[in-house]
């Protein structure tokens, strides 16, 4: 049996059961998207309201998500800290926008680590404190407990470690 007639004969046999299954992991996999947009949109108008339009919400996020360590642009992409397409242009335009100060590492010469300059805690540290208003008001307003926090995450964490062994084990 070729991959098409097999591919064929797996469709036929489909149950309720997995297109229901299907229609679920499709429509996280939007949500998953939508998400990320909209917290990029929600940071941006954080940084708008403090009459901030030197720096654009994926690079906010990634100085928060640095805060207080020293890092190498592969240790921000293995770490998930960066949720973004291109870490060395956002970290060259933070270097050079004076956010991020960059030094070669002594032990590997090739590496380069970057920290937070006062100017790049600053941003930090207005994400961090759009956070904590969220922290205070999502289970009031937003209806969300702890608990439903706590599900979430393992799902998530789950559909996380599943994508890494699809990769690993070329699934």
């Amino acid at each position: 049996m070729n991959n098409t007639q097999r591919k064929s004969g797996e469709s036929q046999r489909t149950t309720p059961s997995d297109t229901a299954l299907r229609t679920l992991y499709l429509e996280a996999l939007q949500l998953v998207e939508r998400l990320h947009r909209r917290l990029l949109d929600v940071v941006k108008d954080e940084f708008d309201r403090n009459g901030r339009s030197d720096i654009n919400a994926i690079q906010a996020l990634l100085l928060f998500n640095i805060g207080n360590a020293e890092l190498t642009a592969g240790e921000l992409r293995s770490r998930g800290y960066y949720l973004g397409s291109n870490v060395s242009y956002n970290l060259k335009k933070l270097v050079e926008l004076g956010f991020i100060s960059h030094e070669r590492s002594r032990t590997d010469r090739r590496s380069v680590r970057v920290s937070l300059t006062e100017k790049g805690t600053e941003v930090a540290e207005l994400v961090a404190g759009l956070y904590e208003r969220h922290v205070a008001s999502i289970e009031h307003v937003g209806g969300i407990k702890a608990e439903e926090f706590q599900s979430m995450n393992k799902a998530l964490q789950r559909l996380d470690r599943f994508w890494n062994d699809s990769i690993a084990y070329r699934m």
